[in-house]
């Protein structure tokens, strides 16, 4: 039984890896290819050096194409989100109504970029605002927009004040406001800055946010597109979606077509950190091998791949891949979600054999309880829960029992809240579970190897957790009930 387990597992695991390297390979994305030629700060990022870089070319003429001629050039580019949910772009923007209600629609740019491990937008924000810029008119155009917010996180001070400056020089420019790049149509731009709270990266609570609310999630339906912002139509849509969009324009849907595995088109941002030599955001080919993607721009892990623990492939809100996955894994959508983990916000936090990952995982569960809104209860008790067991099992003060309760309990948070972030609580969780399980067990093992007392006090069925006391053994049992046992 175990034999032909492992045979058949060891063949789809073959069929994987086979089934990738006989299609065209992705990666080495060339210099003339980059949308973001200011990455790093370099040049100019104003005004003067945006144009020279091709931002602000022949807009007017984009714009006198037609909304609707824009919207399906996004559509067959097969642009996905990038902000972490990967919704294909143009229909997206395609939901937003076409004959006005008497509303006025709005366009609101996503830049509370506040998910651990993601640094990417902030680079646009300081080194190529007016690319975003350009994007917010062409893309508020194409869904009839009167006006574009832009929500930066409370902590991007000097980005803010970078792109308050591009957006004074557009004005000046006649870029936008008034007649907006001489096309008659009238797009103005606003900028607003958070407070930090990581929930107000939903759109609804950052809607909320913007209208001058606690920043908490809203029931959906209605969704933005019918009733947003103060009431009216709205997109919310992230930075790096909305910056690519007059590079497309430009350089045909095909083009950016061209790069990625189908279904996973493009160029991307992926940010590296962790344990690796060179901590970096670079723009890459959509679908380049993780192995590769390293490798070819962080320098490696530290201590050679064979060093490699794990890897988050998306942000801290995706669950962990092991060395074994991570040796063949594309960097796309589709290939993540096939391993059961995503692309989100591709943040890439790298963890080699030096890690204690039971305590690297509590430590996004800390994250996600703090920043949990207390909205819904599985969320505000259960990330609670979360951080109270994983920090016993850190120890090795729990029971095997316990690592299936603790799956269930993500279960039972994940897909019962108003927002994803009880599912992105949840996710970080199962991945340990799924990956690291043997490590879990090892633990516990070797705690109960220090404190043979724990387990024999373990052995009624229903105690849950027990901890030493200087006479005497506290239990707790499943109901909650302290009990106090004398020590033989």
């Amino acid at each position: 039984m175990l034999a032909s387990v492992l045979k058949r597992s060891s063949g789809a695991l073959f069929n994987r890896v086979r089934h990738f390297s006989t299609t065209r390979t992705h990666g080495g994305l060339k210099d003339q290819d980059r949308i973001f030629t200011n990455l790093y700060g370099d040049k100019d990022a104003f005004l003067k050096g945006a144009v020279k870089r091709g931002d602000w070319y022949r807009t007017k003429d984009i714009i006198l194409n037609g909304q609707d001629w824009i919207i399906d050039e996004i559509k067959a580019s097969g642009l996905r989100g990038r902000g972490g949910a990967g919704f294909p772009s143009g229909l997206k923007y395609s939901f937003m109504p076409k004959v006005s209600d008497g509303r006025p629609s709005y366009l609101v740019i996503n830049s509370d970029e506040s998910e651990p491990g993601t640094c990417k937008d902030r680079e646009i924000l300081r080194h190529d605002p007016h690319k975003l810029l350009e994007g917010a008119l062409l893309v508020g155009f194409s869904m009839r927009a009167k006006a574009a917010y832009i929500y930066i996180r409370g902590e991007f001070w000097e980005e803010t004040l970078v792109l308050q400056k591009a957006v004074d020089e557009a004005y000046a420019a006649g870029y936008i406001g008034k007649n907006a790049c001489g096309s008659g149509y009238d797009f103005d731009i606003y900028l607003h800055n958070g407070a930090g709270a990581y929930i107000c990266g939903e759109e609804s609570a950052l809607i909320q946010s913007l209208e001058g609310k606690s920043g908490k999630p809203r029931m959906k339906p209605p969704f933005p597109a019918n009733a947003g912002l103060y009431g009216c139509p709205t997109t919310v849509t992230n930075v790096e979606t909305v910056a690519v969009v007059p590079t497309i324009m430009r350089r045909g849907p095909s083009w950016f077509a061209s790069f990625g595995r189908k279904n996973n088109a493009g160029t991307k941002l992926f940010c590296i950190s962790g344990h690796v030599n060179n901590p970096t955001t670079v723009e890459e080919e959509m679908s380049i091998p993780l192995k590769e993607l390293i490798e070819r721009h962080a320098g490696g892990i530290r201590g050679g791949w064979d060093n490699l623990l794990g890897i988050i492939p998306g942000g801290s809100s995706v669950p962990i891949l092991p060395k074994k996955i991570c040796d063949y894994v594309l960097m796309d959508f589709d290939a993540l979600r096939e391993e059961r983990s995503g692309l989100g916000t591709a943040a890439v936090i790298v963890l080699d054999k030096s890690t204690d990952v039971i305590d690297a995982i509590l430590r996004l569960a800390k994250f996600y309880k703090h920043e949990s809104c207390g909205q819904c209860t599985p969320c505000r008790e259960g990330t609670g829960w979360l951080v109270d067991i994983l920090t016993r099992m850190k120890l090795g003060n729990a029971d095997y029992a316990e690592i299936d309760m603790l799956e269930e309990l993500t279960y039972q948070i994940e897909g019962h809240t108003i927002c994803a972030l009880g599912d992105a609580a949840a996710w970080p969780v199962q991945g340990l579970i799924r990956h690291f399980r043997e490590e879990i067990e090892n633990r516990i093992d070797q705690y109960h190897q220090k404190h043979p007392s724990i387990r024999s006090a373990r052995s009624h069925p229903c105690l849950l957790y027990t901890s030493d006391a200087a006479d005497d053994l506290l239990c707790v049992d499943l109901g909650g009930r302290r009990i106090i046992k004398k020590k033989k």
